[in-house]
């Protein structure tokens, strides 16, 4: 839908064929929805951004080009981002990126110097990856653009693929290829003299000494909330809608909508005709609290088939996040109504304490606090020593969560993980494992949880921090940008204006998670403007009935086969484990099971969907463990 791409090199003299190039790559940027795109080419530089109007900001002047893709603030200004940041830039270098607020993703590119500069904005709602070797810095918002060029590498990253399995997606800093990384949220890139510096302009600052919040610091979330969507709103009311889920996060979104705009909200909802994964009624009574006008489909089996092989062609790399399917379908209601930008509430839960794993966690630390003497001496001897009495249920629960607590976090959070339950070994092909280290994708949540341990965070703290960077813009910010750039609609998310993260960062512990009650503070703040049948419920979201589906619905399953069959060949997975996915372990519990059929089945449509994805190989090497890293086979 949008983005920015380019180049810097030490050479070059802005012949056509160097436009054509830059063209090339911004071709996947326009896409989906055809936005309007800016070249700019200099002698060694070159530039491009799509993006809808009041989200292409380019300035170009003497060897300097400064770009930049989203709607980001200067001094608190939308207005000429792009002019006003290139003096800042000479005169202040890196320290130029905290003046800019909002969502937004920038390249600062100095032909004369030789001097880039690349940044995201703090939450990460905008992506930029970046390659660079002898010829120069490449870059792209989409690695479908930076593959454009001819000079960027294309080779898929096996360790990746990998980290996807244990994941469904990617995390950042790694890409799905060989050779190119991302930016996390809050860094940058400096290039000078040949020489990549990476940092960070922006980190975000809790203050585990603050006091409960109160009364005031409640009206000061609900006046900085409003400013958040207001200014989200840009202007274009009319033709903005919003996510309506049913939650807390939604609810308010649609609730500050209708005061900023004084009219009624245009909202969307999806829902599924599935005992347990239908929530329309949460919806209805927030449509109908808020006063919104209510938009609603109930997504299908058969909407399912349809929109899996758009949905993986529209990710750069593999995504496995199954609830991008009715975020499509919501965004694509929207579209059909007229509305250009959708309002999500994403963000609500990674800062203020939303998630159910917060206070489970909390929950199995409290051992941890137990003496060792009376945990080591008396109550795991007990619990565990072998004995021929008769089954106790409870005795297997306090099993069950002794087991879990005793591990570290956050190696316990991925207790139920896919991957780890199966083990790697059965899934996986010996030549596949030969090229990756299995080790890698936990270490990466430990790097990113235990990156900040000097400031002695509290743990839910710690755990917020961690989802920011893991849930939230590794995950579910790209499921709703792509979802919402396939149907043709912008997706903005006023819960991660810079000033609600650090009204949030600035809340004490307690009022994040009390004991086990999630978001005190959150609720309170908001009982005035939401119904208590919605502030207290349990979190579901769009989760979808996948694994069920494959049982009732032939077309879907005969679908999901089909793709796995083809997985087969491909030296990744080992036969026998998806033979016996497909038979005994779908039988045993299709929920379950059935996410590992979808991680799997939606790997092999992205392999097979994207240019540069292992080759399918011949039936006449598909027993060999060899894997196939040329994308060009």
């Amino acid at each position: 839908m949008s983005g920015l791409c380019g180049w810097l090199t030490l050479s070059g003299d802005g012949t056509p064929e160097h436009e054509l190039v830059l063209a090339a790559m911004a071709e996947p940027l326009a896409r989906y929805d055809r936005v309007p795109v800016q070249l700019r080419t200099g002698h060694g530089s070159a530039v491009a951004v799509a993006a809808c109007a009041g989200a292409s900001h380019v300035y170009q002047k003497e060897g300097l080009l400064v770009a930049i893709w989203g709607r980001p603030e200067l001094d608190g200004s939308s207005l000429d981002v792009a002019r006003r940041l290139a003096p800042l830039w000479l005169g202040k270098g890196v320290a130029a990126c905290i003046s800019l607020s909002g969502p937004f993703a920038l390249a600062i590119l100095d032909e004369f110097s030789g001097t880039a500069l690349l940044a995201v904005d703090r939450t990460g709602q905008h992506p930029l990856s970046y390659a660079s070797h002898a010829q120069g810095l490449f870059f792209a918002s989409s690695h479908d653009a930076m593959l454009a060029h001819p000079a960027v590498r294309t080779a898929l990253d096996p360790q990746a693929l990998y980290n996807y399995l244990y994941f469904h997606m990617v995390p950042g800093p790694a890409t799905a290829y060989l050779g190119q990384q991302r930016l996390l949220p809050g860094e940058y890139l400096h290039v000078q003299q040949g020489k990549l510096c990476k940092g960070k302009y922006w980190d975000m600052l809790f203050k585990e000494a603050a006091h409960a919040g109160g009364a005031a610091q409640e009206r000061a979330f609900l006046r900085i909330l409003r400013q958040a969507v207001e200014r989200c709103l840009g202007g274009d009311a009319e033709t903005t809608g919003a996510f309506l889920s049913g939650g807390t996060d939604s609810s308010s979104i649609a609730a500050l909508m209708a005061q900023v705009t004084g009219q009624s909200a245009r909202t969307y909802s999806i829902g599924f005709d599935a005992p347990g994964y239908d929530e329309m009624a949460y919806a209805r009574l927030a449509a109908r609290h808020t006063g919104s006008s209510h938009h609603e489909r109930y997504v299908t089996a058969e909407d399912v088939l349809e929109a899996i092989p758009q949905l993986a062609a529209v990710f750069d790399q593999p995504f496995g996040n199954a609830s991008a399917i009715p975020a499509f379908y919501c965004a694509q209601m929207a579209h059909q109504d007229g509305v250009t930008r959708l309002l999500g509430g994403d963000g609500g839960d990674e800062l203020f304490g939303g998630n159910e794993r917060y206070a489970h966690q909390a929950l199995l630390s409290r051992y941890e606090n137990l003496p060792a003497m009376l945990r080591q001496a008396v109550i795991e001897p007990l619990l565990f020593r072998q004995h021929n009495s008769r089954p106790w249920k409870l005795a297997d629960k306090l099993r069950s969560y002794i087991e879990q607590a005793s591990q570290p976090l956050p190696a316990r959070m991925e207790s139920y993980n896919l991957l780890q339950r199966y083990g790697y070994r059965t899934v996986l092909e010996d030549g596949f494992i030969e090229t990756i280290d299995p080790g890698v994708a936990p270490a990466c949540l430990n790097g990113a949880y235990w990156q900040r341990q000097d400031l002695k965070l509290s743990q839910i703290n710690q755990l917020l921090a961690l989802d920011m960077r893991f849930t939230l813009a590794d995950n579910d910010l790209p499921k709703v940008r792509k979802a919402c750039e396939l149907a043709g609609v912008e997706a903005a998310f006023p819960f991660l204006d810079d000033e609600m993260v650090a009204f949030a960062a600035s809340l004490a512990p307690a009022d994040k998670l009390h004991g086990r009650q999630l978001r005190p503070f959150f609720k309170r703040a908001l009982a005035g403007t939401l119904p208590n049948a919605i502030l207290h419920k349990k979190k579901h979201g769009f989760g979808l009935p996948f694994g069920l589906w494959l049982h009732s619905h032939a077309g879907l399953r005969d679908f999901a086969f089909d793709n796995l069959s083809q997985l087969r060949r491909r030296g990744i997975v080992r036969p026998a484990f998806i033979s016996d996915l497909q038979g005994r372990l779908l039988q045993e519990h299709p929920a379950y099971h059935g996410t590992m059929v979808w991680i799997l089945m939606m790997l092999e449509q992205w392999l097979s969907l994207h240019p540069a994805a292992f080759a399918a190989g011949s039936a006449a090497t598909a027993t060999e463990t060899s894997t196939v890293l040329d994308p060009t086979a």
